[in-house]
C-alpha cells in the first residue's frame, strides 16, 4: 500500500530508475542474503490471500505484544508510534508522499517491492523496541506474496525499510524515555502517594520525552484541577467537594447510583490489566474495525493515530506529573480526607473504586489522577479519526478485551461519542474525577490537531 492510499498491483514495482511499483514479496529469512551489506531477496512462490494489509498485520502483532509485555500506556504508545512511522516512511521513500523522518533512496541495481519494505521496517523496529521478544515468525508471515517477474541485477532489496527502521531508532535513541529517576511521593492532603502495597509511580518522568509531533510535552498543559492556582485554593472550594462527591457516588463498588449500562461501559473501557492490549490497544483495534468496514488505506491512517497517542501519553503524564499538583486519586481522596479543610469532605474508609484486579481486589492505576490518560488517549484517537475521514459521524461496533467485559460490544453513531463514554468510564470505574476526563479530552483533540495539521501532509 502506498502512503497516498492507492493498492499497489501485483504487476507493480520500483527500481532506482523508478519504474512501477511491485507488489509484496514472499520469503522466509533463510532466502535472505547480504550483498555489500544490503539485503537480496529470492522470494518463493506462494498463493495471494484476498485482502492481505500489511499494515493491520503488523499492527496485530504490535497488539499481541502488547498483551505479552503489559506494562503501563506510556511506552507501549510509544512502541506503536515508532513502528508505524517507520512503516509510513519506508512506504513514502518508495513513492512520491512526504516522510516523517528523512526519505531513503532506494540502490541501484536492486528492484523494490513496498511491502517486503515495510515488513521490514516493522521488524526491525520491533526487535529494537522489544529485544526480549522473537519478531522471526511474525516476519515470516509478513511474506504472503511473491514478487511477479523478474527483479532488478542484484534481485530484491529491502535496504529501504532497514533505513526507514533505523533512522527511527536513531531518532528516539535519546528520547528521555529510558530516564527512570524514582518518584519521592509528597505526603500532603491533595498530593497523590501510591495506593497499592509495593507499587512505585509508573512513568513518572514521561512528561519529558521527546515528543513525536509536539514542540514538548507542556505544549497543550491544561490549567491546574478546576482553575485553582495552589492546592490549598482547590481542596477547601466547593468545586472540589462536588467533584469527590460525584465519584463516591458514581464509582463506588457498592452502593453506588451507577446504572447497569455505566457499570457495563467502566469495564469495557478499563483495559488496564496486564494480558490485555491495554488502553491504546483497545483503541488500535477500534481503528481496525473502521478501516476494514470502509476499505480505508491503512498505512497513513495508523501512522497518525500511532503518533496522535503517543503524544497523548507525553502531554498527559506532563500534566500528572510536571505540575504543581500531582492529584491524589479517588480512593484517598475519599477514604482519607481530614486534612483536605474542606468540611464538605467526610472520610469513608470502606469506600473502594469499581476498578478490580485480576484476583479480585479494587485498585487505582499507579500514577495521579489529573489528567485522565484514558481520556487524552481517546481525545486524540477521536481527533484523528474525525479529521481523517472528515466527519465525525461515523457509526461503529466496538469491542474490548477486559476480563471483566468479556465479549461485550458497544455501538457508537461517532468517534466524540465513544471518545467521550471511554473518558466518563473512569469516573464511573471509580479511579478519576470528572475534570480528569474533561480536560484529558481537551488535551488530546489539541493534540489530534497540531498532528494532523502538521504531519505526513
Amino acid at each position: 500500500m502506498c502512503v497516498d492510499g492507492s493498492s499497489i498491483g501485483h504487476r507493480g514495482r520500483i527500481t532506482l530508475r523508478r519504474t512501477s511499483l511491485r507488489r509484496l514479496a514472499a520469503l522466509a529469512l533463510s532466502a535472505v542474503t547480504l550483498v555489500g551489506g544490503l539485503v537480496a531477496v529470492q522470494a518463493p512462490a506462494a498463493a495471494v490471500p484476498a485482502g492481505f494489509d500489511h499494515t493491520i498485520y503488523w499492527n496485530n502483532v504490535l497488539l499481541k505484544t502488547y498483551r505479552a509485555v503489559g506494562g503501563p500506556p506510556t511506552v507501549l504508545s510509544r512502541a506503536g508510534a515508532m513502528m508505524h512511522l517507520a512503516m509510513y516512511d519506508a512506504s513514502a521513500s518508495l513513492s512520491s508522499g512526504p516522510t516523517y523522518l528523512a526519505r531513503v533512496a532506494p540502490v541501484p541495481n536492486f528492484s523494490y517491492d513496498v511491502d517486503m519494505n515495510v515488513d521490514m521496517a516493522a521488524f526491525k523496529v520491533l526487535q529494537s523496541v522489544f529485544p526480549s521478544r522473537d519478531f522471526t515468525a511474525d516476519y515470516q508471515g509478513s511474506r504472503v506474496y511473491p514478487p511477479v517477474g523478474s527483479p532488478g541485477p542484484e534481485g530484491w532489496s529491502t535496504s529501504v525499510g532497514e533505513g526507514a527502521a533505523q533512522n527511527m531508532i536513531n531518532a528516539r535513541a535519546n528520547d528521555g524515555s529510558a530516564n527512570n529517576t524514582a518518584y519521592t511521593p509528597t505526603i500532603v492532603a491533595g498530593q497523590w502517594r501510591p495506593t497499592e502495597a509495593g507499587t512505585s509511580a509508573a512513568s513518572p518522568n514521561w512528561g519529558r520525552v521527546k515528543p513525536f509531533g509536539l514542540t514538548s510535552g507542556s505544549q497543550f498543559r491544561p490549567s491546574l484541577p478546576g482553575g485553582f492556582s495552589t492546592i490549598t485554593t482547590m481542596l477547601t472550594s466547593s468545586a472540589y467537594a462536588a467533584q469527590v462527591k460525584d465519584v463516591r457516588e458514581l464509582g463506588a463498588a457498592t452502593g453506588s447510583t451507577r446504572t447497569a449500562d455505566q457499570t457495563q461501559a467502566a469495564f469495557f473501557w478499563a483495559n488496564d490489566l496486564d494480558g490485555t492490549y491495554k488502553p491504546p490497544g483497545q483503541l488500535f483495534a477500534h481503528t481496525q474495525i473502521i478501516a476494514k468496514a470502509k476499505g480505508t488505506p491503512t498505512i497513513k491512517l495508523f501512522a497518525l493515530v500511532a503518533m496522535a497517542m503517543a503524544d497523548a501519553a507525553i502531554a498527559a503524564w506532563d500534566a500528572k506529573y510536571e505540575t504543581t499538583i500531582d492529584l491524589w486519586r479517588p480512593d484517598t481522596a475519599i477514604e482519607e480526607p481530614q486534612d483536605d479543610g474542606n468540611a464538605a469532605t467526610t472520610p469513608n474508609a470502606a469506600w473502594q473504586p469499581l476498578s478490580t484486579a485480576a484476583d479480585g481486589t479494587h485498585f487505582s492505576p499507579n500514577f495521579p489522577a489529573y489528567i485522565s490518560g484514558h481520556a487524552t488517549f481517546a481525545g486524540a484517537w477521536a481527533g484523528i479519526m474525525k479529521r481523517f475521514y472528515g466527519t465525525d459521524a461515523v457509526t461503529f461496533t466496538a469491542t474490548t478485551e477486559d476480563p471483566k467485559a468479556v465479549g461485550v460490544q458497544r455501538t457508537f453513531t461517532s468517534f466524540s461519542a465513544a471518545a467521550n463514554e471511554n473518558a466518563l468510564s473512569r469516573l464511573w470505574l471509580g479511579v478519576h474525577y470528572r475534570w480528569d476526563a474533561d480536560a484529558g479530552l481537551a488535551t488530546g483533540d489539541a493534540v489530534a490537531n497540531r498532528v494532523f495539521a502538521t504531519y505526513l501532509r
